[in-house]
């Protein structure tokens, strides 16, 4: 996430500066070797196990996991259409157990430039193809890890105000700042310090390969019902312990003032028109 996405060094668009200039006909791609156990298991059948997969990084995309067709049961895969994307030629493969199939689950380039050689004839699943992913004895949710990713935590005492036309949805002196690659910062609120009786649960769950499953609130605003606009980490998972249960707006849907400066919205994926 780090490298590729939007505001990384290899994105085409980095928040940064380099001395050199980064230039490509197509997307910037670097394959990555690493060095643990790798499973993916479809219908209780492992059909990838290595001890030597790739993460791809792709200019503007999550990394994606590639292996070697010897560590894949090939015997699994049924061949199927063959398109052209912004990296080359690439085979799509169904993926068979029983009498359970998933239709284009993987997929292998047979044809790239010179210079994207390295990804020919490796293997990719579809993430959502398969039933589980372990690194090793540990489960895996939501996208591959990136190595490069980080997630910081501080505690502030600078003045944070919530609000959204005009109604203030939290105001604190206590939150903790998540400070996250390639994301905005997010601040995150006491339950004490937010006008719960704004909120209304939602149905939305998320899964975040590196915080856990979040859940979620919309904001009575008026007469208008502001859609999961609020969420919550009640079970954290690795480095997101220090934020359960406290809770975060989407700074992009509302009005965000730290110590009486209200900051600019920020564009991501999670932008909506109010």
């Amino acid at each position: 996430m780090s490298l590729t996405m939007p505001s990384g060094p290899l994105s085409g668009s980095p928040v940064g500066k380099l001395n050199v200039q980064l230039e490509a006909d197509g997307p910037i791609l670097y394959l990555q070797p690493l060095e643990y156990r790798l499973r993916a298991i479809f219908e209780r059948e492992l059909v990838v196990d290595t001890l030597r997969p790739f993460l791809l990084h792709q200019s503007g995309k999550l990394p994606v996991y590639y292996v070697a067709r010897a560590d894949v049961r090939v015997e699994l895969l049924e061949p199927g259409r063959r398109d052209e994307d912004e990296i080359g030629t690439r085979e799509w493969f169904a993926l068979r157990v029983g009498e359970r199939v998933a239709p284009n689950a993987a997929w292998s380039y047979i044809a790239t430039p010179d210079d994207a050689a390295f990804v020919r004839d490796l293997v990719a699943l579809k993430w959502n193809a398969v039933d589980e992913w372990f690194c090793e004895d540990e489960q895996l949710f939501g996208h591959p890890r990136d190595p490069f990713h980080r997630m910081d935590i501080y505690r502030t005492t600078r003045h944070v105000r919530v609000s959204l036309d005009g109604v203030v949805l939290a105001d604190t002196r206590q939150a903790l700042v998540l400070h996250e690659t390639g994301l905005p910062p997010r601040y995150y609120i006491p339950p004490e310090d937010v006008s719960t009786d704004l909120l209304e649960p939602s149905s939305l769950r998320t899964r975040c390969a590196y915080k856990g499953s979040a859940s979620y609130w919309s904001a009575r605003v008026g007469d208008r019902l502001v859609d999961d606009v609020v969420w919550s980490y009640p079970e954290p998972q690795h480095d997101a312990e220090r934020v359960r249960d406290l809770l975060c707006f989407f700074n992009e849907r509302v009005d965000l003032d730290v110590e009486g400066e209200r900051l600019e919205r920020p564009q991501t994926q999670w932008s909506r028109k109010n």
